[in-house]
């Protein structure tokens, strides 16, 4: 993708470059974004926000895969913070994954802040994911009906979704 050096400086500059050994990063590992719910945010010709959305998967204790959609990272220019840009980006990507029936979806930040577009913790106290999480920020948008109450967080590649 012509942005990804952008988008890589973007994310750089608001959580570091240590932010590949983060949780959410092992979540993506393997998998290729979801081009329709990748977007950005310019102004003028300078790139100034992204979102990126992947392929999840929930494999529930008794072994069956439950599909969602991680959506993450979000992150926008400093010199563009506070202006609105990352809820453009946040509405323009769920209207998306609504659009195309892609729910539930899968976050990891905080409730505060992604509260407001229908995210929350309350069903993913008893999902496992590779890595240290904070629980209250592990959350999700969508129905839970039909959700493992237990289960592993994964990533949906080709080999494990057939699994």
């Amino acid at each position: 993708m012509a942005d990804s050096p952008a988008i890589d400086a973007i994310l750089d500059s608001r959580f570091g470059p240590a932010r590949h050994n983060r949780t959410a990063y092992r979540l993506r590992d393997g998998t290729n974004a979801i081009p329709d719910l990748c977007l950005v945010a310019r102004d003028g010709d300078a790139l100034i926000g992204s979102v990126q959305c992947w392929p999840l998967q929930l494999r529930g204790s008794d072994g069956r895969l439950s599909p969602l959609v991680l959506l993450g990272p979000v992150a926008v220019a400093l010199s563009h913070d506070g202006v609105g840009v990352g809820t453009l980006l946040m509405t323009e990507a769920l209207a998306r994954a609504d659009a195309a029936g892609l729910s539930p979806m899968l976050l990891i930040g905080d409730e505060p802040y992604y509260g407001r577009f229908g995210f929350t913790a309350a069903a993913t106290g008893g999902w496992q994911v590779p890595g240290p999480v904070d629980r209250a920020r592990l959350l999700l948008r969508g129905s839970a009906e039909g959700l493992p109450v237990q289960g592993r967080l994964e990533p949906a590649t080709k080999d494990r979704a057939a699994a």
